[in-house]
């Protein structure tokens, strides 16, 4: 499960559709908003509150728990509108507080509060429509998982640094569970871009430079830095190009290729006529 940084925040939002014979069918829709990774998009016939936290449990489950979420005033999400206020909370409110995970509400009458999902949604539904019509449920399904695998893994997004995608900048988060072996670990991002083959970095008030080869001059990198650990990441493709535990000892890590290029066969020097 991947720990999740305790600023991180999870947009939700229903959104309707409609399938191929006019059935009105709804969307729900799990959103990171820091990166704007879609975690969870599926159809249903219709949201329900237990649908709701069945889909987080199945999202943390995959994701890790966020320190917040952040959703409109449905009944679905919280019951604190509802009756003057003066009713029990609903399943996802006190799955909330078993977690302590912290709960949002846009302000009533002002669901735009919730821009980002709503910004994918429109975009979602602008794909579907250049798709064959669903006739079920089911094939909505499978056009919503292709373009969440479109939207994710292969669309820039214009929002992100280097215009990457929503998985680059979402692995990009640092982890956020303590490393109990090591509790003086500093976890980072830096952005940076390959010269001469290097990527320079300071550790521990040291500079150290690592190798990744010349032939990535240019390219904008991502480093994940846990203490020593480091990750590089190409920051346009998502591409992991290289890990490495820094060795405090040494300011040059090389990339382990041999140098010069490759050798032709070695030659044996014959003796006598």
């Amino acid at each position: 499960m991947r720990s999740l940084r305790s600023d991180e925040t999870s947009e939700v939002q229903v959104t309707h559709h409609r399938l191929a014979d006019g059935t009105d069918v709804e969307i729900l829709t799990w959103l990171d908003d820091h990166s704007r990774y879609a975690l969870s998009v599926t159809a249903h016939r219709p949201v329900t509150g237990p649908i709701v936290v069945t889909t987080f449990r199945n999202t943390i489950a995959e994701h890790g728990i966020p320190f917040s979420t952040l959703t409109d005033n449905g009944l679905v999400f919280t019951t604190r509108f509802a009756h003057g206020g003066r009713t029990s909370r609903n399943g996802l409110e006190n799955e909330l507080v078993k977690l302590r995970v912290r709960q949002k509400n846009s302000r009533p009458n002002h669901p735009t509060t919730c821009g980002k999902v709503e910004r994918f949604q429109l975009t979602m539904k602008r794909w579907l429509r250049t798709q064959p019509p669903a006739a079920t449920i089911i094939e909505l399904q499978h056009q919503l998982d292709t373009f969440v695998d479109i939207y994710n893994h292969h669309r820039p997004h214009r929002s992100l640094p280097h215009r990457s995608t929503p998985a680059v900048a979402y692995q990009a988060r640092p982890k956020a569970a303590p490393d109990n072996d090591h509790p003086d670990n500093e976890s980072r991002v830096r952005r940076d871009r390959v010269h001469s083959g290097n990527i320079s970095l300071r550790v521990d008030g040291h500079m150290h430079h690592i190798g990744v080869g010349r032939t990535l001059d240019g390219t904008p990198v991502l480093l994940l830095i846990n203490g020593y650990d480091i990750r590089v990441i190409h920051a346009t493709t998502g591409e992991i190009i290289r890990t490495l535990t820094i060795n405090p000892e040494r300011r040059y890590h090389g990339t382990g290729q041999p140098t010069g290029g490759p050798r032709g066969p070695r030659k044996i020097k014959r003796s006598g006529p």
